[in-house]
């Protein structure tokens, strides 16, 4: 099989790049003929070394644009991208090709729809994120700070600003999304759509009618460590970017109320408020991935507050195979992980009070230890692992090619 992996960037900046690396690395060790597409440099060296072809644009994306008004004309339609990957895919043969999405708002623009919708190429899109359905790219409000209830691309979603940086951005927002459901393509290519979540799947369904949905989860970094012997010690921690959308203010409240220290491992935009507001918290800052994992091991529970959707929150599913239970908000996908009450408790989003109460019920020691358990017995029996997702992945490939076939 040939696979064309098409994503923002060609390093790891973030759970979608990762994915999307890992599995390209994977499939190349596997034997198929991988090439990655991508706007963003550098490369992640593992690429090459696996033996994937790596088509770099070699372009910026918003963080690295050295100018707005130049780079706002690539973030709308990046031309460049559309003719580099119409030049690409003509080389290669429908029968035993894919073409995988898994990112294209932060660089790649909806332009790369209009080659795609030219070929013959089977296509499979992984929705990381909602670009395909709302304008924003979440379903989220943050203004308001919390999740929108509003139709996308409705009267009331255009008329109501939910971009953090302003209403003009907004409406960027919108007549891009515009451009790409009526002239890009991109929609009509979604045919195969694997979601990560049934959350994700039910908040996308209603804007993609045609897709064939197939839940796949992406795959978890994690080596099993055995159940820990000191499960009822440790933090109740929180692992993400300090931002109003990760609910990180609600944890540290909760934490005064049920009088814990809450540690903060992360940053972001909120961080100089939480430590004025909270003297007695505690501010890790961004760690390497093993100290990460280390830090969850030790914990007596992740709480994950986040106050949208989410996709699937890879820390939920890290901690629990690291044997942390799990506070979760009932809002986002990573509920679907937890039950409640075994491995972990939910609570009511944006609600402090209900967040302190579970976290006070895991201060019981027996409580604890009998959660620690569960949460690294239930997640070992159906491990996401790499090999696993490959396999999940290639059942999706397949059933894209066997449905191209037929429609020719």
């Amino acid at each position: 099989m040939r696979i064309i992996i098409v994503n923002d960037h060609a390093h790891i900046n973030g759970g979608a790049a990762k994915v999307a690396i890992d599995s390209a690395k994977g499939f190349a060790r596997r034997g198929h003929r991988v090439v990655y597409f991508a706007a963003v440099g550098p490369v992640e060296p593992g690429l090459v070394e696996a033996g994937v072809d790596v088509v770099l644009l070699d372009q910026p994306d918003i963080a690295s644009a050295g100018s707005l008004t130049r780079f706002g004309l690539q973030w709308l339609w990046n031309a460049g991208a559309s003719e580099k990957l119409a030049a690409l895919r003509a080389d290669y043969d429908p029968a035993e090709t894919i073409v995988h999405v898994h990112g294209w708002a932060k660089a790649l623009s909806p332009s790369i729809g209009r080659p795609l919708t030219r070929t013959r190429l089977p296509v499979v899109h992984t929705l990381h994120e909602y670009y395909l359905a709302c304008p924003n790219g979440g379903f989220y409000d943050y203004g308001a700070a919390r999740n929108c209830g509003r139709a996308a691309m409705s009267p009331g979603c255009l008329l109501h600003n939910c971009d953090s940086r302003g209403y003009h951005r907004k409406l960027m927002r919108v007549g891009r999304h515009a451009l790409m459901r009526k002239a890009s393509g991109l929609v009509e290519t979604a045919r195969h759509v694997i979601t990560l979540s049934r959350l994700q799947r039910e908040a996308v369904a209603p804007y993609l009618p045609r897709a064939v949905f197939h839940d796949v989860g992406n795959p978890i970094d994690v080596t099993d460590q055995g159940p820990r012997r000191a499960a009822e010690t440790g933090d109740f921690i929180f692992v993400g970017r300090l931002s109003a959308e990760k609910g990180a203010r609600y944890f540290a409240q909760a934490a005064r109320l049920a009088e814990v220290t809450p540690v903060f491992i992360g940053d972001g935009p909120e961080r100089e408020a939480l430590a004025r507001a909270f003297p007695q918290a505690r501010f890790l800052g961004w760690l390497a991935p093993e100290a990460v994992r280390a830090q969850m091991r030790a914990a007596r529970a992740l709480v994950f507050p986040s106050v949208w959707y989410e996709g699937q929150p890879l820390t939920v599913l890290e901690s629990l195979a690291l044997g942390a239970p799990v506070i979760v908000s009932d809002i986002c996908a990573g509920r679907e992980a937890v039950m409640d009450g075994e491995n972990g408790y939910w609570f009511r989003s944006a609600n402090p009070e209900s967040l302190a109460q579970a976290i006070l019920r895991l201060k019981d020691d027996a409580v604890a230890r009998r959660m620690s358990d569960a949460a690294h017995a239930r997640y070992w029996r159906d491990p996401l692992t790499l090999d696993r997702h490959l396999d999940a992945v290639s059942a999706v490939y397949d059933a894209a090619l066997a449905d191209q076939r037929r429609r020719a």
